[in-house]
């Protein structure tokens, strides 16, 4: 029989959750330079060629948001760069190279972006 303070070991519903407050890293409210207090998720910005005729594209991965959130973030990002992309698997896809423009703007949203690879 489980103690009715035990904490779960692992839930499917809520993702990571902060050591120190217990709740969801993104709902986090501890002091930052706490012990236990979360990261900021950190998008990265890098660009690929794989699988597309030596073609670049710009791909931002690493962001904590809903299918429906991706694909308006991916619409705004698009409509700054004048240019096409998609979504697949998480991922938000534009094409050409467009790595600084796109990193300025995810800056400028609030989300502390990196620029990727070489």
């Amino acid at each position: 029989m489980r103690a009715m303070n035990a904490r779960p070991v692992h839930s499917t519903t809520i993702g990571a959750l902060c050591s120190n407050c217990r709740r969801p890293v993104r709902d986090c409210v501890c002091p930052r330079g706490a012990p236990g207090a979360a990261e900021p998720p950190r998008p990265r910005v890098g660009r690929a060629t794989q699988g597309r005729a030596g073609k670049g594209v710009t791909t931002v991965s690493g962001l904590p948001l809903s299918a429906a959130e991706l694909d308006a973030l991916a619409a705004q990002l698009k409509k700054c760069c004048g240019s096409g992309g998609t979504v697949r698997d998480g991922v938000i896809e534009i094409q050409g190279e467009h790595r600084e423009r796109i990193v300025a703007e995810l800056v400028k949203r609030g989300w502390p972006a990196k620029r990727s690879g070489g």
